[in-house]
């Protein structure tokens, strides 16, 4: 499936019990774009990312990922539904989720061997390549108690390439990494950027924001509260609520 990917958000609802985490959250990600989503702690961002990815099923309104629907509602998506959106749309997160017993080009080729079915030579031979460009070529063999957190990181984010999708979905994936390392990551989804893939990222490193998102959209409440070219979001934010983030950010 080579034809561009959109994906289309129109009006998700999610409730957990009686708080409302999306209220009516309206997006379009266009093909190729890198979007950033930013806002305060429990604004909806990450659910948001996991309703696109099928993780978490929500309470109205439609997501289009491609050709594929999920709908809102009682009922929950079709499986094969989600597991293409899936493949499609790779999600990375903040706590790495690498498997323990695994080296690292080992969790690079679990899916494409059990998922797939590519044999574990030419599995092995992508990950190799894979690892490489994010800079661990040389850490193949370590297991991920081995390897630093940028470096696990690192490795999520060659896991996730190695399905071969057409954008990533990134949570948070530096927030428990210390600045040296957070600049190792970041550096990886730059050089991504170039590659065509769409790239949603959850963040709150404001300067990645500018100098890589197509896009900010910044969420408050469940709602989409500004968007815009990162010039305009950073530089000339239209409501008080937002300048007073920016403010407890930058402080």
């Amino acid at each position: 499936m080579n034809e561009p990917l959109q994906v289309d958000v129109r009006g998700v609802v999610k409730r957990f019990g009686d708080r409302q985490v999306l209220d009516g959250v309206d997006l379009t990600i266009l093909p190729g774009q890198t979007m950033a989503l930013i806002g305060p702690s429990g604004g909806g961002k990450s659910t948001l990312l996991r309703c696109i990815n099928g993780l978490t099923h929500f309470d109205a309104g439609e997501i289009q990922v491609g050709p594929y629907r999920l709908a809102g509602g009682r009922q929950s998506p079709p499986r094969d539904t989600v597991h293409r959106i899936r493949r499609l749309f790779g999600m990375i997160f903040q706590d790495f989720q690498l498997f323990p017993h695994l080296t690292a080009v080992g969790n690079v080729m679990e899916a494409p061997v059990h998922v797939l079915g590519v044999s574990a030579a030419e599995a092995r031979q992508r990950a190799m390549q894979l690892l490489t460009r994010v800079g661990l070529g040389d850490r193949a063999d370590a297991y991920p108690r081995e390897l630093s957190g940028g470096q696990k990181q690192r490795v999520a984010i060659a896991r996730a390439l190695a399905m071969e999708p057409r954008g990533l979905l990134c949570d948070e994936i530096t927030s428990a990494l210390d600045p040296e390392l957070k600049h190792e990551v970041l550096g990886v989804l730059e050089d991504l950027k170039q590659d065509g893939l769409a790239l949603i990222v959850v963040t709150h490193e404001l300067g990645f924001a500018r100098r890589t998102a197509d896009r900010i959209v910044v969420l408050d409440g469940g709602k989409v509260i500004e968007e815009g070219p990162p010039e305009q979001v950073l530089d000339r934010p239209r409501s008080e609520r937002l300048r007073r983030f920016f403010r407890q950010v930058l402080a």
